[in-house]
């Protein structure tokens, strides 16, 4: 079938919506009519070149959620019209990772960028109109109005769920809640800095906040990001991490965060040593966010990182079983315990993409949100 999306030509590039050919779903696959897409910083980080791509055109897109309109042969788990929302990262549910508990880092993870099927690196689901491969971001492409994608990627919900909300929970909720919760181990009384409050840091905040933190601290140069912070759950908010980082000693006899939660739109060397000075004997270093992924270097004392104890951790969509936990925070956020409403600041339609990522850059927007007709 024939569909429109919003797709890459060349990096540093701009997003541009064009015609797509788009297979029919195979065994294993369903074919989805979208119905919102976040606008997450991970496909302004395809478009600027800091995240290479293996194949252009590229068509972005990887949180999002749809409605599935045809289910390949021989494929049992989903049927036309059920719901879903998409894990940017797919499960296979076999692998050691998967097995043990890790979904967030299941073998098929490493597809995420060819733009191919994860089981066949020489087949592409999308197409310009004259034949050429459309490499689909993470194996999804939610810039799309339609979508085919595995079953391994896709999450079933229930159908009175708003899909222009629970979208979010296809990465950056659970990513930034993840991070607190489960990456940071956040508990009880704890001292919490997130340095960057966007899309991502600001679920990073609600979950510190959640977990039971006593101060939660929210880093952010923008004025209305740290006004946001403070509405969901963040007990201050600083410009500067300089600041922050007395703030959160004078809270700790002189010691520092428990836990310094990095989720800045471009992360640099720095920004992870920053929040390494600010964390406290045995505390934890988080980076979540995400920069020019060929950077080498932290700037960081190994003495102290010895001598200290302390420990810098990894954290890919916030160390999350999507599977599971997406439908967990759909829960938590019925229940009234997620804020999701509250995140989207503005919707735009496919054709406005690339302004939705000139707004986030001018720090307008949490998360801006393509909402398809």
């Amino acid at each position: 079938m024939r569909t429109r999306g919003s797709v890459i030509t060349k990096a540093p590039g701009r997003y541009e919506t064009v015609d797509i050919e788009l297979d029919e779903p195979r065994q294993g696959e369903v074919l989805v009519r979208m119905v919102a897409s976040g606008l997450c910083h991970s496909d302004d980080h395809i478009a600027t070149g800091d995240i290479p791509v293996a194949v252009y055109p590229f068509c972005g897109g990887h949180e999002g959620a749809g409605v599935v309109e045809k289910v390949g042969p021989y494929t049992p788990g989903l049927k036309e019209g059920d719901h879903v929302v998409f894990s940017f990262l797919p499960g296979c549910g076999r692998c050691r990772w998967c097995a043990s508990g890790m979904q967030n880092l299941c073998d098929l993870g490493a597809g995420l960028l060819t733009g191919a099927r994860f089981d066949d690196p020489a087949s592409y689901r999308m197409h310009t109109l004259d034949g050429r491969p459309v490499g689909q971001m993470c194996g999804i492409s939610t810039f799309a109005e339609h979508t085919v994608v595995s079953l391994a990627s896709a999450v079933k919900v229930d159908e009175d769920l708003p899909l222009d909300k629970v979208c979010l929970l296809g990465c950056g909720v659970g990513t930034g809640w993840g991070s607190a919760v489960n990456s940071a181990g956040v508990r009880p009384g704890d001292t919490v800095v997130v340095m960057g409050v966007g899309g991502i840091g600001i679920n990073a905040v609600q979950g510190a906040a959640a977990a039971g933190a006593s101060n939660v601290i929210a880093v952010d140069p923008v004025p209305f990001k740290r006004e946001k912070a403070l509405q969901l759950g963040a007990t201050h908010a600083f410009a500067d991490i300089g600041e922050a980082t007395e703030v959160a000693k004078g809270f700790t006899n002189g010691q520092g965060a428990d836990s310094v939660i990095v989720t800045v739109g471009v992360v640099k060397g720095e920004h992870v040593g920053q929040a390494f000075a600010a964390t406290r004997k045995a505390g934890t270093v988080v980076v979540t966010g995400l920069g020019d992924i060929t950077e080498v270097g932290i700037p960081v004392s190994i003495g102290e990182l010895t001598l200290f104890q302390k420990r810098i951790q990894g954290s890919l969509f916030g160390q999350s079983s999507p599977s599971s936990d997406i439908l967990r925070q759909a829960q938590m956020y019925r229940d009234g315990k997620l804020k999701l409403d509250e995140l989207v600041t503005r919707t735009y339609t496919l054709d406005e993409v690339a302004q939705g990522y000139e707004d986030m850059h001018a720090g307008n927007n949490l998360r801006g949100v393509v909402v398809f007709d």
